[in-house]
């Protein structure tokens, strides 16, 4: 099996802003760097190849879909990356979310979900909490490193 995982953030600006531009500079490297590391699969990309789609089934935020062979594999990219420098600097460029924006599931080697599907294991995490369908990285015990991070 591999992990799913989906990552929403609804933008507080255009993307030209120039508010927003250290984020939307660095989108690609950092994508980049994720498709280089040890243990990445797939990355969902639109149609015209960018990997942060905006588009349904959130017309207001931006979504971000990959597949790991590991939950180690992406956590050593999250945390132990310059990911994390981005990940902490979030609360500049994205809104504060009332629902989960980060949800992640096991998928059949080979699978490559849509986005309609993570919404509905977004949608599932939401309603349910932790379960075996759709979990955040608490329902993984033995990956620590996120319990010392916080969203900035």
């Amino acid at each position: 099996m591999h992990l799913a995982q989906l990552n929403i953030a609804k933008p507080k600006y255009a993307n030209d802003d120039v508010r927003f531009a250290e984020f939307m500079d660095n989108l690609e490297r950092i994508n980049g760097l994720g498709e280089s590391m040890p243990g990445f699969v797939w990355i969902h990309k639109d149609e015209t190849g960018h990997a942060m789609e905006m588009s349904t089934p959130w017309p207001d935020a931006a979504a971000n879909l990959t597949v790991w062979q590991s939950p180690e594999d992406l956590e050593h990219f999250v945390w132990n990356t310059v990911h994390k420098q981005f990940y902490n600097k979030k609360a500049n460029w994205f809104k504060e979310m009332s629902s989960n924006h980060f949800v992640m599931w096991w998928i059949e080697e080979g699978h490559k979900p849509t986005l309609e599907e993570a919404k509905s294991r977004l949608d599932h995490l939401d309603n349910h909490g932790d379960t075996d369908f759709a979990f955040g990285w608490s329902h993984l015990p033995h990956v620590k490193l996120w319990q010392s991070q916080r969203c900035g």
